[in-house]
């Protein structure tokens, strides 16, 4: 289904196929975290992304009960975003030998699918609204509020020693 899809012909079917990308999303980056948590050689980094992977695994459930009670099937719709911001982290990863740069690498690439999701949490919470579903609202601000929190480590980690270890 296309953004502009003939599927989508109300904002509830607007939220439905958004709901369906994050979901989608949500899974793709559980299943991308392991090999992250693998590459990682900085603790502080290996166990932030241990962290978010049980996180996301939540966050999976959360959405699974936003589809149940929005009353619509639990399912994922291929997102092109987040597997291109995936694959390219896999790329850049794939080239870098420095373990220092790596690393840097890896909270690059995480802080851009932190910031895929933030937007998209974003949006949903904002249809959620609109659509009178305070209870879906509910459940996606958690999630939204976990990425931000996963964001700003990530930066902190990036500021404070990650980024200046790969510059040296």
């Amino acid at each position: 289904m296309g953004f502009f899809s003939k599927d989508i012909k109300t904002m509830d079917d607007l939220f439905v196929h958004t709901l369906r990308d994050i979901y989608y999303a949500e899974n793709q980056i559980s299943k991308a975290l392991p090999t992250m948590i693998e590459k990682a050689s900085n603790p502080q980094l290996r166990q932030g992304f241990q962290t978010h992977l049980a996180e996301t695994q939540n966050q999976i459930k959360r959405l699974e009960q936003v589809f149940r009670q929005h009353g619509v099937e639990i399912s994922g719709v291929t997102c092109p975003a987040i597997d291109g911001i995936i694959e390219e982290a896999n790329d850049v990863a794939g080239e870098v030998e420095d373990q220092q740069v790596l690393d840097a690498a890896l909270v690059a690439a995480a802080q851009a699918v932190e910031h895929y999701e933030i937007t998209r949490y974003g949006t949903l919470i904002a249809w959620a609204k609109q659509l009178g579903r305070e209870d879906c609202a509910r459940l996606l601000q958690q999630n939204l509020d976990e990425e931000k929190a996963t964001d700003s480590k990530l930066t902190r980690m990036a500021e404070g020693g990650i980024n200046l270890q790969a510059a040296e």
